[in-house]
Order: C-alpha cells, then structure tokens, then sequence
C-alpha cells in the first residue's frame, strides 16, 4: 500500500486485541505460502526512534496462532530502517527495537510459519531516495546477520520502491541480495521489488523487466510484487473494478515470470467486503493457482490491531476481511 495511503489509514487507529481459536482443521495446500502482513512495527513514521504501544506496536502473537490454525504459513512483518539502524545505514541497530522484531520474527517461525523481514521504506532512507547502495549493502548485512541461522526467515529487500529519479531499482535490489549472502545467511529466499510500487498490472511497463539481471548465488530470488483491484490499484477504495480483474492486472506479469523462468509472490493484495470484490480476489487466486509453476503464493494486506475500522482488515476476531473474506477464499488456497 502506498505510504500516503497508509498514513491516513494509520491516523485512524484504535486499539483492537486479537484473540486466538481454537480452530486447528487441516486442509490441502495449493500454494507454497499464504499468509497476512502483521502491520503496526513501521507505523509513527514521524517518531524516531518513537515508543513502542504508543508510537508503533508489534502485532499480538495470538494473531499469529489464529491464522496458523487457519492454516496460514507466512507473515510479512513491515519495519522501518531508520528504527532498526538509525542515523546512518552503515551504523548499528537499535537494541529495543531489535528486541521486539526478534522475539516476534522468533515467535512466528517456531510455529512452523516463515516471517518476512519488510524494511517498509519505499526505497528512502530518512526521508531521502536510497541512492549508497554500498550503505544499503551494509544495512543488509547487518540485518540479515540478526537471522541468518533461521531459514524461516525471508528477506524483502525494500517495500514499494517508486519515483525513484536517477536512482537504479537493480542495483539496490542486488546490493540487498549482496549484503544478506555476505552476512552468512545463504539458507533464505529473498524477496526482491520493482520500480511503481511494484504493482504487478505495471510490471512490465514500468521498467521493471530488468530486474531479471539479478544474480544470487543461492538461486533463491523471488520477484514480490502487488496487486489491488480498485481502479487506480492503489488499495484504498473497498470496490473492485470487476469481477475479473484479478486474473486481468496479473497476466502480463505471469507470462514475464514464465518466460524468464522466475518465481513470483503476490507480497500484498486485497479487496472489499463485497460481492463483486469478493469475485475479483477469487478470480485472481484461482488464477494463480493453475499457474503455480511460477506464483508461489500470496499475502493479504492487511493485519496488526491498530487498523481499526479498515476496509481491509485481516485481524481477528472483528476484522471485516477476516470475518467475511477469508472463510470464501480459503478453499482456494
């Protein structure tokens, strides 16, 4: 989602505890991962390095044994940089925060689950395009190195990259492959984005074709892209713009990943409480399911208990797509 989309979004909040179920059914897998993004660790942009439960807040881990039980295996955790390693990429990280995102990175992967590592940045760096990627490099390894015995762990290089200027989406995107493998983590995928918010339906013309260059010596790159259905993709609208057009705004890039024999993952979706959002995200997932050789999966957007009353709201037991939207799409999962 886009950062001004957020952050009105994110003005919003309330307080909302989720609680866990007791539901444990077993069902077939037809991804290799689905799961939610767990947001609250990137929220109070403006507070730096900010309080925690009172300028940002790591989701509750009930959450996280609720979609288990639902039989979610992956969660998308967005940070923030300039909290994780302020002042200076190159510096060191700042011992509570780094806390609170181990012990909730450690919490998620001792389910069995894998945890993604989402600096939720937009490829900026306070406040500025990330242009050093000598910096980011070490900004990666340092991260990475916090992880890099736990192969649950996965690493997205950067949230959303967008008017980036002179700046080179593909050499940022190899400087975060560079920086994870030399911090000795060589076991985890590692999730890369494009250009454009890394919408997928823009994929293939707004410049991201390039991005197949992308070199790692493990051959663990995943391309993360995402996709909303409301008509300027932006995912801030509760209405789709028909029935189909899940399946529509991702072919271009399916036939990309298929002719360059790449793997992708749908890093954030969503859409309305609706019927015919309803249809748009089932047209979109059966999609990718009869193309599994290249989607690996999905994530929707969003969880965290700080939504409050949002229109996409994957947290239980209130939230309006977990009590209407998930029970029609788990099937399809």
């Amino acid at each position: 989602m886009r950062f001004g989309d957020l952050f009105l979004v994110a003005s919003t909040v309330v307080l909302a505890v989720a609680a866990p179920t007791a539901e444990k059914k077993k069902r077939a897998k037809i991804f290799q991962f689905f799961g939610v993004n767990e947001s609250g660790a990137e929220f109070g942009n403006t507070a730096i390095p900010g309080r925690v439960d009172k300028d940002y807040t790591w989701p509750p881990t009930s959450t996280i044994d609720t979609m288990v039980g639902k039989g979610m295996n992956i969660f998308r955790i967005p940070i923030m940089m300039e909290r994780i390693i302020p002042t200076s990429m190159t510096g060191t990280t700042n011992a509570t925060y780094q806390a609170g995102l181990t012990n909730y990175v450690n919490y998620i992967t001792s389910k069995g689950a894998y945890a993604i590592v989402d600096p939720h940045n937009f490829a900026r760096y306070n406040g500025a395009v990330i242009t050093d990627y000598t910096g980011f490099q070490a900004f990666w390894k340092t991260l990475a190195g916090l992880f890099a015995s736990n192969s649950k762990v996965i690493f997205d290089c950067n949230n959303e990259p967008h008017d980036m200027g002179s700046a080179s989406v593909p050499n940022l995107m190899q400087a975060c492959i560079n920086g994870v493998r030399a911090a000795g983590a060589t076991s985890q995928y590692i999730f890369v984005e494009g250009t454009s918010y890394s919408g997928a339906w823009t994929w293939t013309t707004s410049g991201n074709t390039n991005l197949a260059s992308l070199t790692d010596p493990q051959n663990m790159i995943v391309y993360e892209m995402h996709q909303y259905l409301d008509s300027d993709g932006s995912g801030t609208s509760a209405n789709c713009v028909s029935a189909t057009i899940g399946s529509e705004r991702i072919t271009a890039a399916t036939n990309w990943l298929k002719t360059n024999n790449k793997k992708g993952i749908i890093g954030e979706f969503a859409g309305g409480a609706n019927a015919q959002c309803e249809s748009a995200v089932t047209d979109m997932l059966t999609y990718m399911g009869k193309n599994t050789d290249v989607w690996l999966g999905a994530l929707w957007w969003g969880g965290g208990p700080w939504w409050g009353n949002y229109i996409y709201s994957m947290e239980p037991p209130s939230g309006v797509g977990y009590t209407d939207v998930l029970p029609k799409i788990l099937p399809l999962i």
